[in-house]
């Protein structure tokens, strides 16, 4: 009897702490169960209507109007009895096996799903949620990554009890079928079949339905035209979850996987539109704000409002002149433009145009791409607004256009007329896009300051900058019309953005301002813009085909040439970009004019057509600038105005003295203390074929972004070229504008290169 009571108190301890453990476990239970019920309390409701409509996302322009309702006429909706038995067999396979046991939430596969997460043994199938909880998360929720909270997930549980409280197992995966996005722009699995086979569901094979069943976890991915690896790995992946199901044999998958995921896969898309409902007015538009959208973790078939910064007129002006301005002599069809139009106090993308000529929905955006050099418009935002930030360089600062040769290498750099000037100011080189005396100012500043400078304008680069690219940089149109924006506001910068208010399905409003940063002093900026004034102004200003009578305004040109190896097979002053950056106190629109495969026949830019940018940056600032103020920069107070010969110069005040240049010399360095400007003599220096290159303006030749022809030894353009001979690792020729796939083409939007080229020479 001892050993027993000693034993029964031994026993106590463990006793107490089992009880312990099952009071907590039931403390836990019922704050759960208090937790969801007070989550589940305030769930949204969901009804039929939101359960199988088409959930279809509503684009407004900044008025408030609709511009396009993405999925909403692309959709035809298939009745349960419409749909294959081995269709609905794929889906449950794949996306709930247990989907006729549970009612909405299924304990056992959240707890499968944890443990084949951790194992890595899912077989596409990792996902707690069941097919109705993924029903009203489409139905009811954002799909934004921001919004998968615990109060999110308590509620679409519920909802999902709710839902198959209310309708059988048939017509929820009817709902389901009908709702899910397929990629291109399409929604539910019969549209699907339509856009990719042409066919309806009851003529597809189980091949083809497979391929269908597992596209809705990843419709960009698992594209079969974009990225046929994929697609079949998922396709096979639904297959063997099918043979798991007991829904097909293993035999039958095999004959299945046998099957090229290319089979039968249509050529043309006659009976889906590929993307939108919207007019080919927003195309690029509204592509660049799906891509936002999807940034920002959401997804279009989410039944959202997103209202954006789009003013309709301004890109009805920028479409119709750039397709059909009968003022512009436009050479071919496959002459392409991208140009982006911002507000200068805000950031907001007011207009975009992607290409012209070209009849596919959500085709290249060449507004966005940074695949093609900038030619001398890098000049203000690399060279001289640098200089006068860190150095506080005049506008009348003493720069050489002499001799140059890139440290380290025998490349010479060359001007646009093959001409040096000698000794001139800041203003008459920047004003006429002289390429030496740019080299050599940010030779002074430094390129790693010049990075930190274009860094605070919102331009990152993968690999580390040059000299060279201070006469050419790898951006989009976007990032320059920003960059120049921040000029014209005085300095700050804004991130450039599309989405201004997203309402999602349950009536939650997301707002988006971008806050602006300072990116320079607001000495800079009005140096800088009033030095920019002149190229639109001054008689041998690169930009007086943009001039606009009467309207502030200021702007740079830009130009590439063709590599030194490649300069014989095309005709003499040949370009192959043409680009104009130029900004009022309101706008800022910067173009790109170019083709997209410039090393083809026939694919150069000549020299008159190098203005077809400035033109239709005339025109459509023009256009929008009607009934806006017309007000001057004005100077900051940190800022001296001088005469220097009949010109009014300005310095920042503490630095009226002019800098030292210490940049090198083809035989050597040397100081520059003068102030005065002087115009050397004139030498000529012919190419390095002999042939000595017309003063006209536009040619600054910078590296071009292109795996292409490259070649060395002097480079030299006309007036705004920038030439390159080298290669560099973006590829310039990766444009096409023959998709034929609806939507899914991505686009290089902030990979800039830096050029590493070794042979540069821009021109204006």
């Amino acid at each position: 009897m001892r050993r027993g009571k000693q034993f029964t108190k031994k026993r106590r301890p463990f006793r107490r702490i089992i009880k312990i453990g099952l009071s907590l476990i039931a403390l836990l239970i019922l704050f759960g169960a208090g937790l969801f019920a007070f989550y589940a309390a305030s769930a949204p409701q969901i009804t039929r209507t939101a359960l199988s409509s088409d959930n279809s996302t509503k684009i407004y322009d900044s008025t408030g109007k609709v511009i396009s309702r993405l999925g909403s006429q692309n959709r035809d909706y298939v009745k349960s009895d419409k749909i294959p038995a081995t269709l609905k067999q794929a889906v449950v396979s794949i996306e709930d096996r247990r989907f006729y046991k549970h009612h909405g939430v299924d304990p056992i596969r959240i707890v499968g799903a944890a443990l084949s997460n951790l194992t890595g043994s899912s077989l596409g199938m990792q996902g707690g949620s069941t097919l109705t909880q993924q029903l009203v998360k489409l139905s009811v929720f954002s799909t934004a990554a921001t919004d998968r909270t615990l109060k999110r997930k308590a509620q679409e549980a519920w909802l999902a009890i709710k839902v198959e409280n209310k309708y059988s197992k048939s017509q929820i995966l009817e709902f389901y079928i009908n709702k899910v996005y397929m990629g291109n722009g399409v929604y539910g699995m019969q549209t699907g079949a339509e856009f990719y086979y042409n066919k309806t569901l009851g003529h597809l094979t189980l091949a083809q339905l497979a391929l269908l069943a597992g596209m809705p976890q990843s419709p960009k991915y698992y594209n079969p035209y974009l990225y046929p690896k994929y697609a079949t790995e998922r396709r096979d992946e639904v297959l063997n979850a099918m043979v798991k199901n007991k829904a097909i044999t293993q035999a039958q998958a095999q004959r299945a996987k046998n099957t090229s995921v290319k089979s039968g896969l249509a050529k043309t898309h006659t009976k889906t539109s590929g993307s939108a409902t919207t007019s080919h007015y927003v195309d690029a538009y509204l592509k660049q704000t799906l891509e936002e959208l999807k940034a920002k973790g959401y997804k279009a078939n989410s039944g959202l409002k997103v209202y954006t910064n789009l003013n309709m007129n301004a890109q009805k002006k920028l479409y119709t002149v750039s397709n059909n301005d009968p003022s512009i002599a436009y050479p071919s069809n496959r002459f392409q433009v991208g140009a982006t139009l911002v507000n200068v106090n805000n950031g907001k993308v007011m207009a975009m145009q992607g290409s012209r000529k070209t009849k596919v929905a959500f085709g290249l955006n060449r507004a966005v791409q940074s695949s093609r050099s900038s030619g001398s418009t890098a000049k203000p935002v690399m060279d001289y607004g640098p200089a006068i930030q860190y150095l506080k360089y005049p506008t009348y600062q003493p720069v050489r256009d002499t001799p140059y040769v890139y440290p380290e290498t025998d490349k010479n750099v060359m001007d646009f007329d093959n001409k040096y000037q000698g000794t001139i100011t800041m203003r008459k080189a920047l004003v006429e896009s002289r390429n030496i005396p740019a080299i050599r100012t940010l030779e002074n500043v430094g390129v790693s300051k010049a990075t930190g400078f274009l860094k605070n304008l919102g331009m990152s680069f993968k690999k580390p900058l040059e000299l060279q690219n201070g006469i050419g940089l790898y951006v989009s149109s976007e990032q320059l019309a920003a960059a120049y924006a921040a000029f014209s506001n005085g300095g700050t910068y804004y991130k450039p953005y599309i989405i201004n208010r997203i309402v999602q399905a349950n009536g939650v409003v997301k707002k988006f301002h971008p806050k602006g940063k300072r990116a320079m002093s607001p000495a800079t900026a009005f140096m800088i813009t009033n030095m920019l004034k002149g190229v639109m102004t001054d008689a041998n200003g690169s930009g007086t085909a943009a001039k606009i009578s009467g309207l502030y305004e200021a702007g740079k040109t830009g130009t590439t040439q063709y590599p030194d190896n490649y300069i014989n097979q095309v005709p003499a002053d040949s370009s192959m970009d043409a680009w104009f950056s130029g900004y009022t106190k309101n706008y800022s629109l910067a173009i790109w004019t170019g083709y997209d495969h410039q090393f083809k026949p026939n694919s150069y830019i000549t020299e008159p057509e190098t203005q077809i940018s400035q033109q239709i940056y005339k025109s459509v600032m023009s256009d929008i600038s009607q009934g806006q103020p017309n007000v001057d920069w004005t100077k900051p107070d940190d800022v001296v105005a001088t005469d220097r010969g009949g010109q009014t110069e300005y310095y920042v005040a503490g630095y009226p003295g002019t800098v030292t240049d210490n940049t090198s010399q083809a035989a050597g360095s040397y100081s520059v203390e003068s102030s005065s400007t002087t115009n050397g003599a004139v030498t000529t220096a012919p190419r390095s074929n002999g042939e000595t290159q017309s003063s006209s303006r536009e040619s600054s030749q910078t590296a071009s972004t292109t795996q292409e022809p490259s070649g060395s030894g002097s480079s030299s353009g006309d007036g705004d070229n920038n030439n390159s001979s080298t290669t560099s690792s973006s590829s310039a020729d990766n444009s096409s504008s023959n998709d034929t796939t609806g939507g899914d083409n991505s686009n290089s939007s902030n990979d800039s290169q830096s050029g590493n080229n070794n042979d540069v020479n821009d021109n204006q």
